[in-house]
């Protein structure tokens, strides 16, 4: 059955049921998409993200794993090499640095070292970030790391639709993707998502709403709380543009750049800790390519440059609404 000849339907549904969705479609269009980590097949996954993956596909095609992620990145990338196309779990991306070798020694290089013989079609998923009271090493925010290393692509959704868009163009990519899914609104938000089985473009930043004066990107859970900002801002008369960046390597500058030229102001938003983070390679992208059309300096709202503490303290290190509206008057009165 061609993919045009299977049904489509409409769902309302929250991000991590159209990561399900999204896997479901990719699995029923092509027969070399499986799907492998700890507890993913008989239980589901940790939230949920494969259940009725092995009901629908077997066992073949959806495994559970030791729990070793070593073997399950060292796996995939040896099944990716040989003409599937794996999609890999990490049940949270505190785990993933035990797979790390594996990652970016491997999977990253592959095209490179074989000069192109060989490729390696395959996502590593992880839920990402805090906000949902879990204990050390489930709340990492760590997509700097993956974003320095050359050969991968690293991916961020955040809302229902691009969820399912994206995953679907992470699996069809021919090159290894870090899929990164922000869990604290894994359930948080409701979308209408069509199961047409169209895929959104990687490396392309996205535009969620229209403004003069300011800026604001960001990526992630955070989108959520910088649309709210750009809501309350708007009572006071500021005029925001909201980017979401989704693919946060590679980045795509010109977007941005465009954005600041016609605003003349910036405000970069994410959870991670400062240091090193993905919002200084934007900061750096706007003095190297629009600092003559800033009016005020680049300002950062982030996480702090500590390990995400546990669920008392967490929506302190969290970035707030308020710390987004702060900022902007910041760069406004500049």
């Amino acid at each position: 059955m061609s993919r045009a000849e299977r049904s489509i339907e409409t769902r309302d549904v929250t991000l991590v049921e159209a990561v399900n969705m999204a896997l479901h479609r990719a699995m029923a269009d092509d027969a070399n998409v499986v799907v492998l980590g700890e507890d993913i097949a008989t239980n589901g996954g940790v939230f949920r993200a494969t259940v009725g993956l092995k009901e629908a596909f077997g066992f073949k095609r959806v495994m559970d794993t030791p729990l070793a992620e070593n073997l399950i990145a060292g796996t995939a990338i040896g099944m990716a090499t040989q003409g599937l196309r794996p999609v890999a779990e990490f049940q949270f991306m505190g785990f993933i640095y035990a797979g790390m070798e594996q990652i970016v020694s491997h999977a990253a290089r592959m095209r490179n070292r074989t000069r192109g013989r060989l490729h390696c079609p395959l996502v590593f998923r992880a839920p990402f970030g805090g906000g949902i009271h879990a204990p050390e090493h489930h709340s990492e925010s760590t997509e700097a790391l993956f974003a320095h290393i050359p050969g991968l692509r690293v991916v961020i959704p955040s809302s229902p639709q691009r969820a399912y868009g994206l995953l679907l163009a992470a699996i069809r990519n021919p090159d290894p993707v870090i899929f990164l899914e922000p869990k604290r609104i894994y359930r948080a938000v409701t979308q209408s998502v069509e199961d047409n089985g169209e895929a959104l473009p990687l490396d392309t930043c996205f535009t969620l709403r229209e403004g003069d004066d300011v800026t604001l990107i960001t990526w992630g859970a955070c989108v959520q709380e910088t649309l709210l900002a750009a809501g309350k801002l708007a009572e006071q008369g500021v005029s925001c543009e909201v980017i979401d960046v989704a693919t946060v390597s590679p980045l795509d500058r010109e977007t941005l750049l465009c954005s600041v030229a016609k605003t003349g102001r910036a405000v970069i938003v994410h959870e991670a800790c400062r240091n090193g983070g993905v919002g200084a390679e934007v900061a750096a992208s706007i003095a190297e390519g629009a600092f003559l059309d800033l009016q005020a300096p680049v300002v950062r709202v982030t996480g702090y440059d500590t390990i995400m503490p546990y669920y008392r303290n967490e929506q302190y290190y969290l970035p707030q609404v308020e710390d987004i509206v702060k900022a902007v008057e910041q760069v406004i009165a500049l």
